[in-house]
């Protein structure tokens, strides 16, 4: 999660406040839930985009190697 949305240990920090989870109504736990989905969901894509820009690299390393040469 966000470093400000944080969940530690059932705790919970939002806005500089902190707040126990298991203290929270079901729909905040679930906006928890949903929060927790987006950032996981945001890292896989952070990773995929690495591997393709890699992939990128090599492909244009690749290309150049082809090309005619100016001699």
């Amino acid at each position: 999660m966000a470093e400000e949305n944080e969940v530690k240990k059932g705790i919970v920090s939002i806005g500089g406040r902190e707040y126990v989870v298991s203290d929270l109504n079901d729909a905040a736990k679930s906006q928890l839930a949903n929060i927790s989905y987006v950032d996981k969901e945001l890292e896989e894509l952070k990773n995929r985009t690495a591997v393709l820009q890699a992939a990128k690299q090599f492909y244009i390393g690749q290309l150049t190697k082809e090309l005619p040469s100016d001699q």
